[in-house]
């Protein structure tokens, strides 16, 4: 038997990621896309499969030579449609269960975008795209601005990019545009009388919360109507069987504190009230773990009605746990948790007492499972990594806790490497948001770095999700004090156990991460090394030119810039740059309008001023999440130099 080795950076190349699923009308097959790198061709493939649940048969059904994405049953289960860019531009496609070449149902000329969702009656698709007209070309000619939000991380600039809700008929291959506004239109479900779709209506022009959408239903006649409107969030909504009530993920404007819980709530159409049933829980519905790997089609925060319209099944984050639960929609209030374990999983179906979800854990990313929820039992699915997985020698973590300097307990989490002794050189990985987490999920960033001898610090700061309000609220106004100190109180308690080598710390994380890990080197010199990714360093200047600035901002802070500068000033880290001695490599997106360039350019001028090391990698085309899901080049060289950086300064070499 061979011996097993360390994973290594070449390892991304050979994992395979789910990347959505389905479960079919009868129950009997689910199809699902699975994402691979082609390290050759530098490219990012994804392919469809179906599988018989019964016997256990596996198809592929597209080649994995484009991105094949979003596989949907029709409601006669015959048929999948489905989104392709195999012809350069992502159109609608769909083909046959049962063999057969697929059909290119639309013909967009800039393709079509987001999700898309069959008729009741199999007639009809509903979609949504960007109109079909010659848009100019931005980089050479003058263009007038008037919104409030005007470019969008990922997206672009917004009256180039926003789309519009279609209807495709499935006869004659007729498409009707829907809706003709400045918004952008998307996420259609229709209602189970196939007379109108319920979309989500985002980046409205006068709006500076321009991710929280409205929640509009449109006709087949175009006749638009307001649903929900003027909530702080608004997500995944979808209408019961009965086509009387709307269940959804959201947070009235109540009052509290950006990173208060959202909860599920339930709201009847005929009375336009609405009911929180989950008021009971005292974490928030909707999983925000932070993992490294390409999981956007996963569809993490889904919400499934049950088919008698009794449940609604959703994830809730506990701790470093995402777990699924069957929430009661009617009578008194029952969230019943129907998953466990040290773990992550997300729902991607639900009928007839069959949950289908992925499950991912730290040493595994996603792969299917089928529970029956009335016999209790569940039977994985996919095993997408198992052969390649079992080859290696995969690290082992110990989960920490410890009291705060307010005697507030903190939660987070030790990867050790697979080789070598303790003390290890360690890496201090901070997550972004800041209203997220670290758990139970895959980091690919976290095996590497286990792979090349380090020891991996994450935990679980002030204003991180997933244990309660009062926990995911404490740093407004007060960034770089409690989440600073929870922190280092961390890096403490892993040398006091032995773990950590303090001689050898390196600090790195992305966005809120970047923040405080600038933040960090401007009051301490205990770490030998620091990458901050795409980071906050001027809350003044974030304010005016990132995309979401202007409310963010003003939320984090507490203020407008001109109501508040001190407090602008204090919790920015360019306020402290001058004070760095750790050697610094700033990784900056340069089509980041989440927390754009100038952020860590501003950063770096400071820290060159002042004779501290500091290099940047520019990362060309890409936006705020580009090393986590951009081109397979941008990460490819994120990893090549993180990996270089740290070993040059951590470990001296």
């Amino acid at each position: 038997m061979s011996e097993k080795r360390s994973i290594q950076k070449e390892d991304l190349f050979h994992l395979r990621f789910l990347n959505g699923a389905a479960l079919s009308p009868d129950r009997s097959q689910v199809v699902y896309a699975v994402n691979k790198i082609n390290p050759e061709e530098d490219k990012e493939f994804s392919a469809i499969y179906l599988l018989d649940i019964a016997s256990g048969q596996r198809r592929q059904m597209t080649n994995g030579k484009a991105v094949d994405a979003q596989p949907r049953w029709s409601p006669d289960g015959k048929t999948i449609a489905f989104i392709s860019d195999r012809d350069g531009k992502s159109q609608l496609y769909a083909m046959p269960v049962d063999g057969g070449e697929a059909r290119q149902l639309t013909a967009f000329k800039r393709g079509i975008g987001g999700s898309f969702a069959w008729s009741p009656d199999g007639g009809a698709i509903a979609f949504s795209a960007v109109k079909d007209a010659d848009a100019p070309d931005l980089a050479e000619e003058a263009y007038r601005v008037d919104r409030t939000v005007y470019r969008f991380d990922a997206i672009g600039y917004l009256d180039d990019a926003v789309k519009d809700i279609y209807a495709l008929d499935l006869a004659g291959l007729e498409v009707k545009q829907l809706t003709d506004d400045r918004c952008d239109n998307g996420n259609p479900r229709w209602a189970p009388d196939g007379r109108s779709i319920l979309y989500d209506a985002a980046m409205r022009p006068d709006a500076a919360r321009t991710l929280t959408p409205e929640l509009m239903s449109v006709n087949l006649d175009g006749e638009r109507t307001a649903v929900l409107q003027g909530w702080d969030s608004i997500d995944k909504a979808s209408i019961t069987p009965d086509g009387e009530r709307i269940v959804f993920v959201g947070r009235p404007k109540d009052g509290k504190p950006i990173g208060a819980k959202s909860d599920l709530y339930v709201l009847d159409l005929k009375s336009g009230e609405f009911e929180c049933r989950t008021s009971s829980l005292d974490v928030g519905v909707g999983g925000r773990l932070s993992m490294d790997m390409p999981v956007a089609g996963l569809s993490l925060w889904n919400v499934f009605t049950s088919d008698d319209g009794r449940y609604a099944y959703a994830t809730a984050q506990r701790g470093g746990s995402d777990h699924i639960y069957r929430i009661a929609l009617s009578g008194g209030e029952a969230c019943e948790a129907m998953t466990a374990g040290d773990c992550a999983v997300y729902p991607q179906g639900a009928s007839g007492g069959c949950l289908l979800f992925a499950r991912t854990s730290l040493n595994s990313p996603p792969e299917l499972y089928l529970a029956d929820t009335e016999a209790d039992t569940m039977q994985q699915l996919t095993d997408l990594n198992g052969g390649h997985l079992a080859g290696l020698a995969m690290p082992e973590t110990e989960r920490l806790q410890w009291s705060g300097v307010d005697g507030v307990a903190v939660e987070g989490w030790y990867m050790k490497p697979a080789s070598g002794e303790a003390p290890y050189p360690t890496i201090l990985y901070i997550h972004g948001g800041p209203h997220a987490a670290y758990g139970y999920g895959f980091h690919f960033d976290f095996q590497m770095l286990a792979g090349a001898g380090y020891g991996v610090l994450f935990l679980n700061h002030r204003a991180s999700t997933g244990y309660g309000d009062s926990f995911s609220t404490a740093i407004k106004g007060d960034w770089g004090n409690l989440d600073y100190k929870d922190l280092m109180t961390g890096v403490d308690h892993a040398i006091d156990l032995g773990l950590a080598d303090g001689g050898r710390l390196g600090v790195c994380g992305t966005s809120g991460g970047g923040n405080l890990s600038c933040w960090i080197i401007g009051q301490t010199d205990r770490f030998k090394a620091a990458i901050p990714q795409n980071p906050v360093t001027n809350w003044r200047s974030f304010y005016g030119t990132s995309d979401i600035g202007i409310y963010f901002g003003v939320e984090q802070m507490g203020g407008h810039p001109q109501e508040i500068p001190e407090i602008y000033e204090r919790c920015s880290p360019i306020t402290y740059a001058h004070r760095c001695t750790t050697p610094t490599l700033m990784v900056q997106s340069e089509l980041d309008w989440r927390c754009p360039a100038e952020q860590s350019e501003q950063f770096y001028t400071v820290l060159k001023a002042n004779g501290c090391v500091v290099e940047m990698l520019r990362q060309p085309a890409g936006y705020h999440g580009a090393s986590i899901n951009g081109a397979v080049k941008l990460r490819r060289a994120h990893n090549d130099a993180m990996l270089d950086w740290f070993a040059c300064y951590v470990l001296g070499d």
